[in-house]
C-alpha cells in the first residue's frame, strides 16, 4: 500500500502562485510516477500533470503548460506542484495519485493510489 498526503492548498487571488506538496509513504518503491489531477464542482477528475520517479520525465496538461511545474524530491519521497499566474479556471481540489504503470500514464484509471485532496480557489 501506498499513502499520499497533499498540501499546501488555499485561497488566492488571479495572478498569484501556490506549491502544492504530495508526501507519499509505504511501499513507494512500486510505483512508477506520480500525478496531479483536479476536480473542479460538477466536472470530471482531470489530468494536470505527472512526473516518473527514476528520470524525472513530465507531461503536462494543455491547460496548464508553461503556469505549473511538477518536481520530485526522491530523498523525500515528496512530489511538488508549483503553479504560477494562477486563473480563476484552475479553481479545484487537486489530488495526488500514483502510479505503478511502467509507462507515462495521464488516465486516472491508470493510478492506483490516491490523496484525500487539496482545496485551490482562485478568485477574480
Amino acid at each position: 500500500q501506498v499513502q499520499l498526503v497533499e498540501s499546501g492548498g488555499g485561497l488566492v487571488q488571479a495572478g498569484d502562485s501556490l506549491r502544492l506538496s504530495c508526501a507519499a509513504s509505504g511501499r513507494t518503491s512500486s510505483t512508477y510516477s506520480m500525478g496531479w489531477f483536479r476536480q473542479a464542482p460538477g466536472k470530471e477528475r482531470e489530468f494536470v500533470a505527472t512526473i516518473t520517479w527514476s528520470t524525472g520525465t513530465t507531461l503536462y496538461a494543455v491547460s496548464v503548460k508553461g503556469r505549473f511545474t511538477i518536481s520530485r524530491d526522491n530523498a523525500r519521497n515528496t512530489v511538488y506542484l508549483q503553479m504560477n499566474n494562477l486563473k480563476p479556471d484552475d479553481t479545484a481540489v487537486y489530488y495526488c495519485a500514483a502510479s505503478t504503470t511502467a509507462v507515462v500514464v495521464t488516465s486516472k484509471m491508470r493510478y492506483d493510489y490516491w490523496g484525500q485532496g487539496t482545496e485551490v480557489t482562485v478568485s477574480s
